[in-house]
């Protein structure tokens, strides 16, 4: 049995990336009158607030001086938590409170590995905080996802090796960082935008401990 299991946040325990979007949708339309197209959400999943800004202003050629930069990035975070003042335990995904106990009966450390700043606000709306021993802090990793720097300090929150570690995500970057940290990674949602993942489920309610496990195991040996 692994020792550590990793949690991305958003999309994976609970679907605030919604929300996330929906922020910046009101960022852009209410600083620069203009609408982001549904594609763009992706590319800002599972990265941090200044990347996902960053590739917004990127791909609306728009220009920023670094204070309208910070400013927008507050803006943003303000517009964020409004949402997430109607988060509850029933936004927890299908699953997910299922199998975290089902990880904790098995005396499996948990960390959470996510880019938002907001983590323990949002654990403790939806009444999961007794379940993680740690949550990595976005602000001390040098680098965000896809670089492995959370996982290796999620891993390291719970003084569990990478190797011995699975780890959830639902982003491409999350899924690349996974596999830079050396972590078993298991993936949720689509085949092709997740086809790096060790195993891939469709959805959180699919989710199934003792596959995980006999899955981990044939990819320990092989290592």
């Amino acid at each position: 049995m692994f020792k550590g299991a990793l949690f991305d946040l958003d999309g994976v325990i609970a679907d605030t990336s919604v929300y996330h979007f929906q922020a910046w949708k009101k960022l852009i339309q209410d600083n620069f009158q203009q609408d982001l197209p549904s594609q763009l959400e992706e590319q800002t999943k599972g990265v941090s607030r200044a990347d996902s800004l960053q590739r917004i202003l990127d791909y609306l050629q728009i220009e920023v001086d670094t204070a309208k930069f910070q400013q927008l990035m507050q803006q943003k975070n303000e517009y964020y938590l409004q949402l997430l003042q109607t988060l509850t335990p029933d936004n927890i995904l299908p699953g997910i409170k299922e199998l975290l106990r089902e990880l904790q009966q098995q005396k499996v450390k948990l960390a959470l590995a996510s880019a938002s700043l907001n983590a323990p606000v949002i654990l403790e709306k939806l009444q999961l905080s007794d379940y993680f021993a740690a949550i990595a802090d976005p602000v001390a990793v040098k680098q965000g996802k896809p670089a492995p720097d959370i996982f290796l300090a999620a891993a390291g929150g719970i003084n569990v090796t990478p190797q011995d570690c699975v780890a959830f995500e639902d982003s491409i970057a999350g899924i690349q960082a996974i596999n830079q940290a050396q972590a078993f990674s298991v993936g949720i949602g689509s085949s092709v935008e997740l086809a790096a993942a060790d195993l891939l489920f469709a959805q959180t309610k699919e989710l199934n401990l003792a596959q995980i496990e006999t899955s981990y195991q044939q990819w320990k040996e092989g290592l």
